[in-house]
């Protein structure tokens, strides 16, 4: 298996498929990563736990519904050309 374009989009797709199916309240809540378990005060410098908790928030709001479209030519590709 050749490391190709392809497989790189594959890859990457797979990534952001698995962080937007992340539930907040019953996995990243039971690991001490739930939102509400965050508070910063004002001027504070922002943890690196926070900035991975926005950008998983982040790429959820964002990344959805283009990763419906980018599933469902995924699979008619892979149907097709096998």
């Amino acid at each position: 298996m050749a490391f190709t374009l392809w497989t790189l989009f594959e890859a990457t797709m797979l990534c952001l498929n698995a962080i937007c199916v992340l539930n907040e309240e019953r996995f990243l809540a039971k690991v001490g990563w739930a939102s509400w378990q965050n508070v910063q005060g004002f001027g504070e410098p922002p943890t690196v736990k926070s900035q991975i908790l926005n950008l998983i928030r982040s790429i959820r709001t964002v990344a959805r519904i283009p990763l419906i479209f980018l599933n469902i030519v995924t699979i008619i590709v892979k149907l097709v050309l096998g």
